[in-house]
């Protein structure tokens, strides 16, 4: 039993202090990171979440072979080792693998229209491919014939996931062309628009403004013919088709209409002022004179209260100002011909 104590005593050592350093120390230090808002803080942490508890209780296992006095055979001891060996470092692959994919997130949240999920999980599945292949030659395996594997059968993987494939590097090309870009409002070809909330290796997201969900094949995305509303910038003009009678003064409609133009922009968008509304009459219409109004908002979901507040303002003030919106008239002439009068036919 006395053989027994050294190696038990190692291990509960380290259970333990994995126990108090994941429990308390690992808590407070935590705790301190977020109140102190150091930069990075927060991801190294959640990056070693529950692996300094296996790190301490793996130091507590090697500990007790190393300096156990059991008669355990070298080939065994050496067995246990390279257990341990390789579930350490496979713990700090998964470490790095999450520190790395934790930082890249952080970089493309400061980077306008990045999608994260599809940079960061490539890059956290690099490190876990990277990492296990350095694990696999520090514990004595041989990784030549297995890239020599990976390699051919790489081929038959590609010919089988062909479609999975297509729409990865469909959504790298989305990614790097700019085309499409998280938060830019689409439209696309088959009616479906909403505004662009993630990227992934698969899909792209689309959220409506009614609240659902467009998933949309990265494929099918990168060969469809679709509008972005926030390209090349997110301001667009706003078109609208107003008639007034033929009995209204026109020098008075326009100046009026472009009076109400400019305070609905003061409300909605006051930082594009220096860009003044305008109409351009355009038809001589069966009971109108119709124009169309060019007003510009900040993006394209603005365009819903900034039609609603011209129309209920631009009627008030038409009203008050004594001009029409014609309803649609229109007159209609009928010529009786002499030789063609009605007769009645008493029979």
């Amino acid at each position: 039993m006395q053989q027994w104590i050294v190696p038990i005593a190692f291990i509960l050592i380290g259970l333990l202090a994995g126990l108090i350093g994941e429990k308390v120390i690992f808590k407070k230090l935590k705790k301190f990171v977020t109140e102190q808002q150091i930069p990075g803080g927060e991801i190294i942490f959640q990056a070693l979440h529950r692996l300094t508890f296996i790190w301490f209780l793996l130091a507590g296992f090697s500990g007790a072979i190393v300096y156990s006095s059991l008669n355990i055979n070298d080939d065994l001891k050496s067995l246990l080792q390279k257990t341990i060996t390789a579930i350490f470092l496979y713990s700090f692959t998964l470490f790095l693998a999450r520190l790395t994919a934790g930082f890249v997130n952080l970089f493309i949240q400061r980077t306008e229209g990045v999608p994260a999920s599809l940079i960061s999980n490539l890059a956290k599945i690099a490190v876990l491919i990277l990492g296990t292949l350095a694990l696999l030659q520090t514990v004595g395996v041989e990784i030549t014939p297995i890239l020599t594997t990976l390699g051919v059968g790489g081929l038959a993987v590609g010919l089988a996931l062909q479609d999975t494939l297509t729409n990865l590097f469909s959504g790298f090309y989305l990614i790097i062309s700019q085309q499409v870009r998280t938060g830019d409002y689409v439209k696309l070809d088959d009616g479906y628009e909403g505004y662009v909330t993630d990227i992934n290796w698969r899909n792209t997201t689309i959220k409506e403004l009614k609240n659902n969900i467009i998933i949309v094949p990265n494929s099918r995305l990168a060969s469809a013919i679709f509008t972005n509303y926030h390209l090349p910038g997110k301001v667009i003009t706003l078109t609208m088709d107003v008639g007034v009678g033929y009995d209204s003064d026109l020098e008075q409609v326009e100046r009026v209409t472009v009076e109400v133009a400019k305070d609905v922009m003061q409300e909605i968008a006051p930082e594009l002022m220096e860009i003044e509304p305008n109409i351009r009459f355009h038809t001589f219409n069966d009971s109108s004179i119709d124009f169309k109004l060019y007003m510009r908002v900040n993006e394209y979901f603005d365009q819903r209260i900034a039609r609603h507040l011209f129309i209920k303002k631009l009627h008030k003030r038409y009203q008050q100002e004594g001009i029409q919106i014609p309803f649609p008239i229109r007159d209609v002439y009928l010529q009786n011909n002499a030789a063609e009068s009605s007769k009645i036919d008493l029979n």
